[in-house]
């Protein structure tokens, strides 16, 4: 999918430095000091199953790219992509990694170089209860990009620790599976869980951490109580811009 791919990361902004497709394809792009190149792939690669390749792209901090990379995507599509190929992972606040995925099916990712080496699937030892679960759901998201598994891991975990958890941790799991629901598609089984958010009684502190929780929290608006208490942390503010 050579054309795709020269027009896809053309419109993030990246050079194409050579484009050549016979006798063999061997494409090479630059942007903000790294470089990507491509040539041909085996034959029985399907785009699809997104297993086509990749790369690491180690930055001191991600989320510049992120805000980069998502607004020139947002210009040339009229949308940041975030399902199908090709699309940009979800960025939450302090997150340390974020994907693009192109329409050949490869993943890029940009992770921030202090990053922890080693990471514990199935939810930090040092966690309990409903707090384990969302460390789980926490990685599932950012690390293995698999929503599906995310929200089943809070639903079920909300449904067995629920009612033994802090309020502040019922309210980010109810908020992820708010915004899970709605990147998949389902909003059927939003109104439930954000009822059960509104009904929560959070101070000012608690709400920030709430919406810190997910990546857009523009979700949380009609659902997070007490409104008049809203931190600012979810209005935009200007983002340095990496170099390019």
């Amino acid at each position: 999918m050579p054309d795709e791919t020269v027009a896809f990361w053309r419109s993030l902004g990246f050079d194409v430095t050579y484009e050549q497709t016979k006798p063999y394809l061997y494409l090479a792009f630059r942007w903000s000091g790294f470089e990507l190149h491509y040539s041909s792939a085996p034959g029985d690669v399907d785009p699809a199953l997104e297993n086509t390749g990749g790369c690491l792209v180690m930055v001191d901090s991600v989320a510049p790219y992120y805000a980069a990379l998502s607004e020139a995507m947002r210009k040339a599509y009229g949308k940041v992509l975030a399902k199908g190929l090709p699309r940009i992972t979800r960025f939450r606040p302090g997150a340390s990694r974020f994907t693009v995925v192109d329409p050949s099916g490869n993943s890029i990712v940009f992770i921030q170089r202090d990053e922890p080496w080693e990471l514990e699937y199935g939810g930090s030892k040092h966690f309990q209860g409903l707090a384990r679960v969302l460390d789980n759901a926490r990685i599932l998201r950012e690390f293995k990009d698999d929503d599906r598994a995310a929200l089943r891991a809070l639903n079920s975990g909300l449904r067995r620790y629920g009612d033994g958890a802090p309020v502040v941790e019922q309210a980010m799991a109810l908020a992820a599976l708010i915004e899970l629901a709605t990147v998949l598609e389902e909003p059927e089984r939003v109104p439930e869980w954000g009822t059960r958010l509104r009904s929560l009684v959070l101070t000012e502190d608690e709400v920030r951490q709430v919406e810190s929780f997910v990546a857009d929290p523009s979700l949380l608006v009609p659902w997070l109580p007490g409104q008049d208490v809203r931190s600012t942390s979810t209005a935009r503010r200007p983002v340095p811009r990496p170099e390019v």
